[in-house]
């Protein structure tokens, strides 16, 4: 439904988030609501939003309390913004926060709203601690009792392994695998060895090191609870100390570790998204325009695709959607789950089997340029705080563009449920 004349440009504004912090640390007794208020409120403070409305804050969390059914709305209620300001809940696993910032920038552009903060939160400490489905179902039987005796009846089948807790599960019910497990598959498939993953780990470590010692990330991350920077950053790792150690997805031969895994963290972050008179009669920088963006799916049910490889397929199609090819772009930013997905996603791109049976395309993508790859480092070296990596990984381009001064770039993200999210970026 388009309001106005036409479509209009998307603006990237800036972003915000807390350093990610390793599951069980630092941020293990906070939560998804006090996290993501921080971002939110850390973001209305550096553009001077106190008391304004915007459009609206849409954010989510892949894993979060049933009480939190209303996350973004009650966020949004304590982030300094008008009261007026709505939220919407999103959630698409590791995608959440950049599908949510693909929500409001359709929005944007249709000429619905003038602004909008799109984000993410995940307390990977704080999971829901559930009751088991026997006891559950015994709680209902009694609350449905229209007697006395109908209502403390069904107590009398209570049995010990009603009281077992239960977690949220990350493995995917239609397989029963984890995503190791499933990449585990996926890198034996492709051959990326041990050595490759490690490697690529030791660049992911180096870059954001050197992020950090640049002052690329002053202004990004607010310090939160005497963090300053991810937790999970190791500047001095080497190739001996991951090589040491061990599989952890597959009994003999397996090639991915705590090392070459992006390690769950706790964290959130945010993202200003604006039309481009909004921002500048609030003397607001663009750093960058959000031009593009598409989700896409793969059947990894049947084994017909690998579960993590969605992106492989949802680039080509951002690309002939864009008339753009691989090389048209200046820097990239993928999600690295693991570093054997990004390694075959990039092997998948140069491969013309792959490009011609499964994209259908009559040559290869090509290469990525992996010198411009996730220069300021990735999740294995910051962690991953899953429903907040899109919003970093766009605050992240978007500045590094503008800091760059150079045109385009691309975003890709694995999900869970054999999904994927991708943006174009462009000056």
């Amino acid at each position: 439904m388009l309001v106005g004349s036409g479509p209009r440009r998307v603006a990237i504004v800036g972003g915000s988030r807390i350093p990610f912090a390793r599951a069980n640390g630092a941020y293990a007794e906070v939560g998804n609501a006090e996290m993501l208020k921080t971002v939110l409120r850390a973001l209305v403070e550096r553009h001077g939003l106190q008391g304004q409305r915007i459009g609206e804050v849409a954010a989510g969390a892949m894993i979060k309390h049933p009480a939190q059914w209303n996350l973004a709305r009650n966020a949004a209620l304590s982030s300094g913004l008008a009261p007026e300001t709505p939220g919407l809940d999103v959630q698409r696993a590791c995608g959440t926060s950049l599908e949510a910032a693909l929500v409001l920038a359709n929005k944007i552009a249709l000429g619905q709203i003038d602004s909008g903060i799109a984000a993410g939160v995940d307390s990977i400490s704080d999971p829901p601690v559930m009751v088991s489905r026997g006891l559950q179902q015994l709680l209902l039987r009694s609350y449905r009792g229209e007697t006395a005796r109908a209502r403390w009846s069904p107590w009398l089948g209570l049995r010990p392994r009603h009281l077992r807790p239960v977690l949220p599960g990350l493995s995917e019910p239609q397989t029963g695998l984890s995503q190791g497990e499933s990449t585990e598959r996926l890198a034996a498939r492709w051959g990326i060895s041990r050595e490759d993953q490690d490697r690529y780990t030791l660049d992911s470590h180096a870059r954001a090191a050197k992020a950090y010692e640049s002052g690329f990330y002053r202004e990004l991350v607010r310090a939160y609870l005497g963090v300053e920077q991810d937790d999970g950053l190791r500047p001095h790792v080497d190739r001996e100390r991951l090589a040491g150690l061990p599989a952890m997805f597959a009994a003999s031969g397996g090639t991915l570790t705590a090392g070459n895994s992006a390690a769950p963290a706790d964290g959130a972050a945010a993202v200003l998204l604006a039309s481009e008179s909004w921002a500048r009669d609030r003397d607001l920088p663009v750093l960058a325009f959000l031009r593009h963006g598409k989700t896409a799916a793969v059947d990894f049910v049947t084994e017909t695709e690998n579960l993590l490889m969605a992106p492989a397929y949802l680039v080509a199609q951002l690309l002939a959607e864009s008339q753009l090819s691989l090389q048209d772009f200046d820097y990239f930013e993928m999600h690295e789950a693991f570093a054997a997905q990004v390694l075959c996603t990039l092997r998948a791109w140069s491969d013309p089997v792959f490009c011609r049976d499964r994209l259908g395309l009559a040559a290869p993508l090509g290469e990525v340029d992996r010198t411009r790859l996730n220069v300021k480092g990735g999740s294995l070296a910051l962690g991953s705080a899953h429903a907040a990596t899109g919003a970093r990984l766009l605050a992240t381009l978007a500045q590094t563009l503008a800091e760059e001064r150079v045109s385009r770039g691309l975003i890709a993200v694995c999900t869970a449920g054999g999904m994927g999210v991708g943006a174009i970026l462009e000056r």
